[in-house]
């Protein structure tokens, strides 16, 4: 590798300054994800400078989806590089693709699962994407074409934490040819892969769209402009869910629980904007439904009628909205008593050798006489986790009731009221 020299001034500003406002002080330990392309080893080389100045421990991972023959020697071309940087370095393999569905997102959701199994499993207090100002623009303009509103309309944000891992774009106000042009002051080369040419994906198609605009003078950087002030029009609706939220939501045993009166004078917007997160809330989706199925669902419980979307059933009483978990959609999952389930609940109790965690379901909830002591609704407790030894029922801790053995089982959600609070705001 060529000797290593003063990375382009503005895109190590704009990075330098982009992680600075991320943290008011620089993490002990930082990943990077590194594909081999152009973005991603700018990112890796930029990085590298900074952290070297910092006092930062850089790690980098390179997620091999198996899709291509060539995968796995960029893979390889990439654990040189940091070699020759002194980084370590580790690949991520994915095989999960069954050839159905839509691949792009499928990849995209296992990148950031591996991702951040990686960084969780290293110590990493955030890992590194290398998103451009391009992306930033391909993207609105992708989002357009689906006629999204103005969350998906926003900006990517410069710092987001999904999946219990902080992920940083530090160079979103970086252009694609200017990492380019960095690279090869260096003397780095990059690989390109050839579905960035394809014109069957999106991304490609939105990419030559932008160069059809550029004579109207709809260009990258307006584009990104634009998607940061959607991104300020988005913070202001979120702060009146926000505020809505804190007059008119209960945390129930795991259900989102919502004064009715309240919500029904608030603006159209606001309600569907807080409904749409108490969906993500209790059913752990990671996408809001979307606006029509949205709209229709509240609509019909608004007008007193039941409605199940996105996993969660909305129950109306004169009072209130109750959104619980759709039963149909937890019937057939079951983990060790250990394991976080459904995303969202934990247990703790007696020795739990030879038993499962399951829903109570119906059969279950037949079995315990008197449920209706535990003060919740039946649909409630047949979508909550239960102790079984195969058929047996062993312990219904929502219900209160111990089947078999002595009390002692604790069942609780992981998140509460606040964390519904605080989720409003945050993107």
């Amino acid at each position: 590798m060529a000797a290593s020299r003063q990375p382009d001034g503005s895109a190590a500003e704009a990075l330098a300054a982009a992680l600075a406002e991320a943290s008011a002080t620089p993490p002990a330990r930082l990943g990077v994800a590194v594909s081999g392309g152009g973005d991603s080893l700018a990112l890796l080389h930029l990085l590298h400078d900074w952290a070297a100045a910092n006092g930062v421990a850089l790690s980098a991972a390179t997620v091999d989806h198996g899709l291509r023959a060539a995968a796995a020697a960029e893979a390889a071309m990439v654990a040189d590089v940091c070699a020759g940087l002194g980084l370590p370095h580790a690949v991520l393999r994915w095989r999960g693709w069954e050839g159905r569905g839509n691949l792009p997102d499928a990849a995209r959701r296992a990148r950031y699962r591996l991702l951040g199994d990686w960084a969780r499993g290293q110590g990493l207090a955030a890992v590194a994407l290398g998103h451009t100002l391009d992306d930033q623009a391909e993207t609105l303009l992708m989002r357009l074409a689906r006629g999204s509103g103005v969350d998906g309309l926003s900006a990517m944000a410069a710092r987001r934490e999904a999946g219990g891992m902080v992920w940083l774009r530090p160079l979103l106000g970086v252009r694609r040819g200017t990492l380019r042009d960095l690279l090869r002051a260096r003397g780095v080369g990059w690989a390109e892969d050839p579905s960035n040419d394809d014109p069957a994906f999106d991304r490609v198609k939105a990419r030559r769209a932008l160069a059809a605009l550029a004579p109207l003078g709809i260009d990258a950087a307006g584009l990104a402009a634009t998607a940061g002030r959607m991104a300020t029009a988005r913070a202001a609706l979120a702060h009146a869910a926000h505020a809505l939220a804190q007059d008119c939501v209960s945390i129930e045993a795991g259900d989102v629980v919502i004064d009715r009166p309240l919500f029904e004078a608030a603006p159209e917007e606001t309600r569907l904007r807080l409904m749409a997160h108490a969906l993500g809330f209790v059913g752990s989706a990671e996408y809001r439904p979307r606006l029509a199925s949205l709209q229709a669902a509240l609509g019909a419980a608004l007008g007193g009628r039941r409605r199940t979307l996105a996993g969660c059933l909305i129950r109306p009483r004169a009072r209130s909205l109750r959104i619980t978990r759709e039963y149909r959609a937890v019937a057939t999952l079951e983990t060790r008593p250990d394991v976080l389930w459904d995303g969202r609940w934990r247990l703790s109790g007696p020795d739990s050798n030879g038993l499962t965690l399951r829903a109570l379901g119906p059969e279950g909830l037949a079995r315990l006489p008197g449920w209706r002591d535990a003060g919740l609704p039946r649909d409630s407790l047949i979508a909550a986790p239960a102790l079984w030894r195969g058929p047996e029922l062993v312990a219904a801790p929502l219900a209160c009731v111990d089947a078999t053995s002595p009390q002692g089982w604790r069942l609780w959600p992981e998140k509460g009221r606040q964390d519904f609070l605080s989720a409003l705001l945050s993107h």
